[in-house]
């Protein structure tokens, strides 16, 4: 069993060597929200990214953001793989007893593994509620995407 199940990581991990600067990647995001984040390439420097999580602030809600990314990949080096610094606006919407509408601005750090289809991220993004009323907005966390080919 344990060498079936290391032979199906490797074989996940083979399928996909190639950059994490295109493609579609699905993961996981963790802190204000938390539930699933994805990630789409238009260009080698730019994404749209969003999620549909949970919010934990007050009696809690679902949330769902899409944002407009760039990413800056020459201001960090490292010896392996990539780590883009990234920023972007974008929207955000949150179903709780009364509907709320308001703009983010993501800044992050995003680690691209080198021969891995894989990307761990950290972002923090604060924003303004417009709906239903003007309140300003800190969101963010840590996660997780795999990149399809």
């Amino acid at each position: 069993m344990k060498k079936l199940f290391l032979a199906s990581i490797i074989a996940l991990f083979s399928l996909g060597l190639f950059a994490q600067d295109s493609g579609f990647g699905i993961g996981a995001i963790f802190g204000e929200p938390t539930g699933l984040s994805a990630k789409m390439w238009t260009s080698e420097k730019t994404a749209i990214d969003g999620a549909v999580a949970w919010s934990f602030a007050g009696n809690g809600f679902l949330h769902m953001h899409a944002d407009l990314l760039i990413h800056n990949f020459d201001l960090i080096s490292v010896s392996e793989g990539k780590l883009p610094l990234y920023f972007g606006l974008g929207a955000f919407v949150t179903f709780a007893s009364d509907l709320g509408l308001g703009v983010r601005i993501p800044i992050g750090l995003a680690y691209q593994f080198e021969g891995a289809p894989l990307e761990i991220f950290a972002e923090i993004a604060p924003g303004l509620s417009l709906l239903p009323g003007t309140d300003f907005y800190i969101g963010g966390g840590i996660g997780i995407r795999y990149y399809f080919k």
